[in-house]
C-alpha cells in the first residue's frame, strides 16, 4: 500500500508541500494541472514542471487526480474524437514524466455534490453534508452559485466556473441520454484511451459517482457492484481499473465496501483507494466525519484489513476531511484532519500487518 495526499498546487491550497512532508510516512502527492481547460490537452513542459515542484520538495507525483473529461465525450457528441485525441496526449505526457494512475470520472455535468460545506458539528468542528430532500427542492443553477459562495474562497473540484456557465444548455443536451447511452459512451471513450495506456504503463481508475444514484434527472453509472463488474468488462484490460471511494460508494448502505474491496481487488482492477468516514442520519441523509470508525458508520478496520488481504500495492490517500482546530481552508482539503487521517490509516495498516504476523 502506497499512502498519498491529494494538492492542488502551489497558487490554489492552503496546505504547502513542506507540510504534507512532515506527515509521518511522507505521503506521495495526488497532483493534477488546474489552469488547463477540460478538453485541452496536457503539455509535456506542463507536467514536468509539476513533477519537479514536487520532487524539490522531496516528495514522489506518481497519481493524478485528475483529468476531466470532456462534456462532449461523455454526451457522445461528434466532437468527442478531439477531445478524446487530446486526453491520449495528456496520457502520454504523463506516462513521460512516471505518471502510474490517472483518477477520473465519468459523472454527468456535476462532481460531487453536498448540500451543506460547513455544517457544525457537537465537537465544534465542521463537515461537508448531504440531504437529498433538500436536493430534491434545488434549482441546479441556484446550488452552483451557492457552492462558489460557501467555499472559502476556493474553487472546488469538478465544479471549475468555466465548466458550469453554460449550465442550462447542458442539462438540456442530457435529456436524451439515459444510462445505456452512457454506457455506451463510456465504451467508446475506453476503447479509444485504453490500447495507449498499454502502450505508456498508465491505468485509468474511474471514481464511483457521488452520491451513486441519479441527480437532477441526469443518469448515473458508476454506483454499485452490478454496474462496476459491467464497467471493467466494457474494455477487458488491467488497464480499465476503480478508484474505490468508501465515502462515494459507501453513501448508499447497499454497497459492502469490505466485499468490494475483496472483488474487485482479487481481480487486479483496485489502482487507487479513497479511504474515508460518514456518518449516516438517514435515507439519503448523511454527513462527513473523521476517519476514526466511532466517529462515523463505517468499519475502517475492515476497510484496511480488506486491502490488507487482497495484497493491495496500489495507491491510498485520506479523503475529505473537517475544519478542525481553526483551519480555514477548501471544504474537505485542509492540512489538519487529513493528516490525522493519514495518521490513523497507516495506524491500521501496521496494526494488520503486525497481527498476521504473530
Amino acid at each position: 500500500m502506497k499512502m498519498t495526499f491529494r494538492w492542488f498546487g502551489e497558487k490554489d491550497d492552503s496546505v504547502t508541500l513542506e507540510q504534507i512532508r512532515q506527515i509521518p510516512g511522507s505521503p506521495s502527492i495526488v497532483g493534477a494541472l488546474y489552469d488547463v481547460p477540460v478538453g485541452d490537452a496536457w503539455s509535456l513542459e506542463k507536467v514536468q514542471e509539476l513533477k519537479n515542484t514536487v520532487e524539490k520538495a522531496g516528495l514522489k507525483l506518481e497519481v493524478i487526480e485528475s483529468v476531466n473529461v470532456h462534456e462532449d465525450i461523455k454526451l457522445g457528441l461528434p466532437s468527442r474524437d478531439k477531445y478524446i485525441e487530446n486526453y491520449k496526449e495528456s496520457i502520454r505526457n504523463l506516462g513521460k514524466i512516471g505518471v502510474k494512475v490517472i483518477c477520473y470520472n465519468f459523472m454527468p455535468v456535476f462532481d460531487w455534490l453536498r448540500t451543506e460545506l460547513a455544517m457544525k458539528l457537537e465537537d465544534g468542528s465542521e463537515a461537508m453534508a448531504y440531504d437529498d430532500s433538500i436536493v430534491q427542492k434545488l434549482d441546479p443553477v441556484k446550488m452552483v452559485e451557492d457552492m462558489a459562495t460557501n467555499s472559502n474562497g476556493y474553487v472546488l473540484p469538478g465544479w471549475e466556473p468555466y465548466r458550469l456557465k453554460e449550465l442550462k444548455d447542458t442539462l438540456e443536451k442530457y435529456k436524451d441520454i439515459d444510462e445505456e447511452k452512457l454506457f455506451e459512451n463510456l465504451k467508446y471513450f475506453l476503447e479509444n484511451i485504453i490500447p495507449v495506456c498499454e502502450e505508456v504503463d498508465v491505468k485509468m481508475a474511474i471514481h464511483p459517482d457521488d452520491p451513486p444514484w441519479s441527480l437532477f434527472g441526469l443518469p448515473r453509472i458508476v454506483t454499485n457492484k452490478e454496474n462496476l463488474n459491467r464497467l471493467v468488462k466494457l474494455v477487458d484490460s488491467p488497464y480499465n481499473g476503480l478508484t474505490l471511494c468508501s465515502g462515494s460508494l459507501g453513501s448508499n448502505p447497499k454497497n459492502n465496501i469490505p466485499e468490494l474491496i475483496r472483488h474487485f481487488g482479487s481481480m487486479g482492477r483496485i489502482h487507487f483507494g479513497h479511504v474515508r468516514n460518514l456518518k449516516f442520519v438517514s435515507d439519503k441523509k448523511f454527513h462527513e466525519s473523521s476517519h476514526l470508525s466511532s466517529d462515523g458508520s463505517f468499519d475502517m478496520f475492515e476497510i484496511m484489513k480488506a486491502y490488507h488481504d487482497i495484497g493491495f500495492e496500489g495507491y491510498i490517500r485520506p479523503d475529505h476531511g473537517r475544519m478542525i482546530w481553526g483551519e480555514k481552508a477548501r471544504p474537505g482539503y485542509g492540512l489538519y484532519d487529513r493528516a490525522l487521517g493519514v495518521a490513523y490509516l497507516n495506524g491500521l495498516w501496521e496494526a494488520i500487518d503486525n497481527m498476521k504476523k504473530q
